[in-house]
């Protein structure tokens, strides 16, 4: 099966920082471009996009640089980049006209290392709301207890183009379906919003999942977004937290062959090349 990824990482620590890795034994080094490949050896993998990975504040600039530098390198396969942002505080828009480049798609704040009322802020609205003159989409990362926050980013801003990351990280482990599946059929009931089928298995059983767990999660994600608005993501090198590249690739492949491949080449490549622009 032909892979495009929509949600690869790379950091580099002696370029930049990333408070958050510190203390974590799997995730506190680098992992560059060579790393990815050879976690990706043996895959059909097509095309990548990045995405931000919640560089320090200072570096947001720079890295966004650094990566589209890398997708200019010839015969790479990274042909879009997701940078971070802050639409909660001043000078949003000169920030995207620093940071423009052919390969960028879109933006990302992970929301769920902020406080909930983040959204609130002033400008946050509007400066979302500012992507679509842009022609970039905005990456909604949350935790499954705060969809009603991406719920009401999406109502306000119909123009704009949403992924949402991890299915919503939906708490796996503990068997939890509701609240989320409801959540997720009420996101999915937006026509300006994708679903990204990725970071999954750092929320399952801590390495003992298998596809049975992880099934009723990715069908609900299918059932209530359809096969055109599907998207598959590796969270690489995040996933090593609960896995490898390849297990959560060929789990995915396991949960959904039963629906062709016909429909799986949507999932894992077809929308992609649309939703982020790829072609």
């Amino acid at each position: 099966m032909k892979i495009i990824d929509t949600h690869q990482h790379l950091w580099d620590l002696d370029k930049f920082t990333y408070a958050w890795t510190k203390g974590n034994a799997t995730l506190n080094r680098s992992f560059r471009l060579s790393d990815y490949q050879a976690a990706t050896k043996g895959l059909d993998l097509h095309k990548t996009v990045f995405l931000e990975c919640d560089v320090d504040e200072q570096f947001q600039v720079d890295e966004a640089k650094y990566i589209c530098s890398l997708a200019d390198q010839k015969g790479a396969k990274l042909a879009g980049v997701v940078a971070s942002a802050r639409p909660e505080k001043p000078g949003f828009e000169d920030y995207l006209q620093k940071i423009a480049h052919p390969k960028l798609k879109g933006v990302r704040r992970i929301l769920h290392v902020v406080p909930d009322d983040t959204i609130d802020k002033p400008g946050f609205i509007d400066n979302i709301n500012q992507l679509a003159k842009y022609h970039l989409s905005f990456d909604i990362c949350v935790l499954a207890r705060q969809l009603p926050i991406a719920i009401r980013l999406i109502k306000e801003c119909p123009g704009v183009q949403f992924v949402l990351d991890h299915c919503g990280n939906p708490r796996i482990a503990e068997k939890e379906l509701l609240p989320w599946q409801d959540r997720i059929a009420e996101v999915a009931s937006y026509p300006n919003v994708v679903g990204k089928i990725s970071g999954i298995i750092t929320n399952a059983t801590p390495n003992k999942w298998t596809p049975v767990e992880l099934k009723p999660y990715v069908d609900h994600m299918i059932k209530s977004f359809g096969w055109d608005r599907v998207m598959f993501g590796s969270d690489w090198p995040v996933c090593l937290l609960n896995g490898t590249y390849k297990k959560w690739a060929d789990a995915l492949l396991v949960i959904t062959k039963e629906y062709g491949v016909e429909k799986q080449r949507k999932l894992f490549q077809e929308n992609a090349e649309r939703v982020y622009r790829l072609g």
